[in-house]
Parts: C-alpha cells; structure tokens; sequence
C-alpha cells in the first residue's frame, strides 16, 4: 500500500468518534439477537428496514451531537434547564432500569461466547473477569487511549460481514430483498419489527452521543467541564461530526444487514426460527455452514468473537450513558478524561450498573423476559425523548445559528411517527 493512501486511511479513521463508537455500540450482543432472530424467523424479508432506518439513525444522533458539540452539554443537562424535573427524573430513572438489563444480558452473551469457543473454561470466572476488565478500563485507562481502544473495539462487528461471505448467498436475491419492502400482518413479524426498532434506534445511544461530543472539547480545552460553557464551534467541526456520524450509523445498518443475511442463509433455510440470543445463532450455525471444510466451526468462532468484542464496547457505553445522564442531572462532575478523585459519583454510577448487569446473570432472572422489559422500557421513554430532541435541535435560544435544517426536521418527526406507532403495537402484542 502506498504512502499516501496509509495517510488517507489514518486521517479518515482520525475523524472518526462518538458517531463510529455509538454507531458500533449500537449492534451489541442483545441486538445482535434481534438480527439474528429476524433472519432466523423471516429470512430475507427484514432486509430492507437496515436502509429504511439509516436516514431515522443519522438524523436523531447528529442532532444528539449536534446538541453535545454547539452547547458543551450532555443532552440530560439540556433537558433539565429547558423543561421540568417531572419529565427528566422518570426518563433518567427508566434509562438506568433499561441499560442495566441490557447490561446483563450482554455480559451473559459474551461469557456464553467464549464458553463456545473455549468450552473448558469456567464461565462464572469468564463473567467476573468480564465484568472487572470493563470496570477498571473505564475508571483507570485515560480517556485518550480508551476512546482508541474503543475505535477499535467497533472492527470485531467485521466479523459479521467475514461469516457471511463464509455462507454465500444468492446475492440477487439479497438484493432485491433490501430494497423492496416487505410486511406480514401478523403479531410475530409486528413484535419483531418494534424490536428491531427498539435496538437500533435506542436511548442509551442519544445521551451518549451528546456527552461525548462534549467531552471531546474538555479534551480539546475548548471548555473546562462539561455543562458548564459553550464551546467556540466552528462550520469545519460541524461538518466533521456529520462525517462520523454518518460513516457510524452507516456501519451498523451494514452489520446489521449482514447478521440477518448471516443467519437467514443458513437457520431459516433449515428450519431453525427459535433463537433467543446471540451464541445460540453462533452454535447453530456450525453444523449447516458447508462452504469447505470446517468452514461451519469457523463461522461459529468468528461469530462468537464478534459477540465478545462489540461486548467490550457496548457496556461501557449502556454504563457511561447512564452515568452522563445521572450524573448531569444531580450536578456532579462527569467525564471520562476526569480522575476516579475528581468524579467519584460518576464512576461509581458505571460500576454501580455494570456490578448490577453482572448480579443479573446471577440471580434467579429469565434473561429473555428481562430484555423483554427492557423493551418496553425503551419504548416508553423513546418517544418523548425524540420529541425533545427534535425540538431542541430547533431551538435557536439553545443552538443559536446551528439549529437542523428542513429535511432533518422532517425525517426526525417521521421517526417520531414511526416509533410512536411501534410503541402502541408493543403495548397491544405485550398485553396479548
């Protein structure tokens, strides 16, 4: 490779931040499940939502960073100066509920992965390390390197993409398959459709987002803390976040697409519909994958790894989120680029619901009936968050000359619409 196009790479992969992490973070182990539950139950058919979405994706987290780049806030500070604590308390308080089930749910995938991969390792032991390992790089790795490790965490989703090309596929079927929208009116492919929804379009993602946009001017000494200045923006950094943003949540419609691909070609075509979580549909896949020889156990490895790997990043991300929001809202100093000193009821917030998520594993709890809660949790607070949003994406008192523009405007209330609609049929399917 020469010389000027490492360079290119290196400044391409340079702009990328809180968009490709959140993007990435986007597919964890539990969404993982959903994709691979739609390819599993419909085959193809679910293809066309990845490039339905994309548009609803980028619009609501670049006005998320949008609101985190111009202000120098977290989207939870925004909320509060703007509107009542009667509205934030109980959106921060179910927030906490979700991520931590979500949580949970992903520390036991990515134990069971490797339990796949190493069957004679113990997996209480895998599950502890697990948990210590996302901890202490949370607390103690400065911010720098961990948003770095964290870049590079988001490359094991190329897993998904290797497995399947592993399968092989009637590509023009895939393709006439992602474009052509496809809809059964029935309760199975309803349930499935708001999951799907509910895991790409999440709310966890939309504090985050704003947070880390913020805490990347601390990092620049653009401000001091977070919440606390606006920053001097400039029109170059504007269009550097809608890059990022666009290339992140262009990547995870793009895994997105290939788990169910993954999946549809090789469960669905055999009969195999009922998968709950992610190492399920790695296990499943080894002995119906015959491309070559062992090509089935590599699939299954491959797509084990990359549980493990987006594991290590969605978890911190559900637990800062969580501690952005909490945080924001009781005052207290936050960052990642702070000491455990400086911060201490911010780190303890991470810890707090990562021990919690691990606890989870533990405890007498169905795993799937939890994510099920989660669920409807997130759809409960999704809707009036992405009102707020959009509403404060126009609001000149608070972006001043940096508010959305009219197609933005009008994709953000389509989403609005869309997941409003999801809610009520979560609600009807839940109760039936």
């Amino acid at each position: 490779m020469s010389d000027s196009r490492l360079l290119k790479i290196k400044s391409f992969f340079k702009i990328l931040g809180p968009g490709w992490i959140s993007g990435a973070a986007d597919d964890d182990p539990s969404g993982i499940a959903t994709y691979s539950q739609a390819g599993a139950q419909f085959g193809f058919t679910t293809l066309w939502m990845a490039l339905f979405m994309l548009p609803m994706m980028f619009v609501i987290q670049e006005i998320c960073a949008r609101i985190g780049l111009v202000t120098g806030s977290g989207l939870a500070g925004i909320v509060k100066k703007r509107y009542s604590k009667k509205i934030v308390y109980p959106i921060i308080s179910l927030l906490l509920i979700a991520n931590t089930i979500n949580i949970g749910a992903d520390i036991g995938a990515m134990s069971a992965s490797v339990k796949l991969v190493f069957p004679h390792l113990p997996i209480v032991i895998v599950t502890i390390l697990f948990t210590a390992l996302i901890i202490c790089a949370e607390i103690f790795v400065p911010y720098r390197k961990y948003v770095t490790i964290l870049k590079y965490l988001a490359l094991s989703l190329l897993a998904y993409m290797i497995t399947a090309f592993i399968v092989g596929e009637n590509w023009t079927e895939i393709l006439v398959a992602s474009v052509i929208p496809h809809i059964e009116f029935t309760p199975a492919f309803a349930m499935l459709f708001v999951a799907i929804f509910g895991t790409t379009i999440s709310p966890y993602l939309f504090f985050w987002q704003a947070s880390e946009e913020a805490e990347d001017k601390v990092l620049q000494n653009k401000i001091k803390n977070i919440g606390e200045s606006p920053p001097k923006i400039q029109n170059k950094e504007i269009r550097t976040m809608r890059k990022d943003v666009a290339v992140g949540m262009a990547f995870s419609q793009i895994v997105m697409w290939f788990i169910i691909i993954t999946t549809a070609g090789t469960l669905h075509v055999n009969g195999i519909t009922d998968i709950a979580t992610a190492d399920q549909a790695a296990k499943a896949l080894e002995p119906l994958v015959k491309t070559f020889p062992h090509s089935g156990e590599l699939a299954k490895i491959i797509f084990a790894f990359g549980v493990i790997g987006v594991g290590l990043l969605a978890i911190p991300v559900l637990a800062g989120s969580s501690a952005y929001a909490l945080s924001e809202q009781l005052g207290w100093k936050q960052g990642l680029n702070k000491k455990f000193r400086q911060a201490k009821g911010f780190y303890l917030i991470i810890a707090a619901s990562t021990v919690v998520g691990l606890w989870i594993d533990f405890a007498n709890i169905d795993p799937i009936k939890a994510l099920i809660y989660a669920a409807v949790i997130n759809g409960v607070i999704a809707v009036p968050l992405l009102v707020l949003i959009v509403k404060i994406g126009n609001d000149k008192k608070i972006l001043e000359g940096r508010t959305t523009g009219k197609i933005s405007n009008v994709i953000g209330w389509i989403t609005v619409l869309v997941m409003g609609f999801s809610a009520v049929i979560m609600f009807l399917t839940w109760q039936t």
